[in-house]
């Protein structure tokens, strides 16, 4: 699920929501004073890079480290 995050042109307040397939004008009301003026905010995707698996793969302490029990 896509998650948008919001600044309300109210009260200020930044707050995050969950759309199921796309963005829905009628959904988005702030949490704090349920205005819906808002601007979406821009926000970087989570990358998972080779040296971040890396760095994972070495300080596990699990048992299921380097991908042995197929999760990774």
């Amino acid at each position: 699920m896509p998650i948008f995050q919001y600044r309300c042109h109210s009260c200020g307040n930044v707050y995050e929501i969950f759309h199921k397939v796309r963005e829905i004008a009628e959904d988005v009301i702030c949490p704090s004073c349920r205005s819906t003026s808002y601007t979406r905010l821009i926000s970087a995707p989570m990358v998972k890079t080779e040296s971040a698996r890396e760095d994972f793969n070495t300080s596990c302490s699990t048992g299921c480290c380097g991908g042995s029990c197929g999760i990774n």
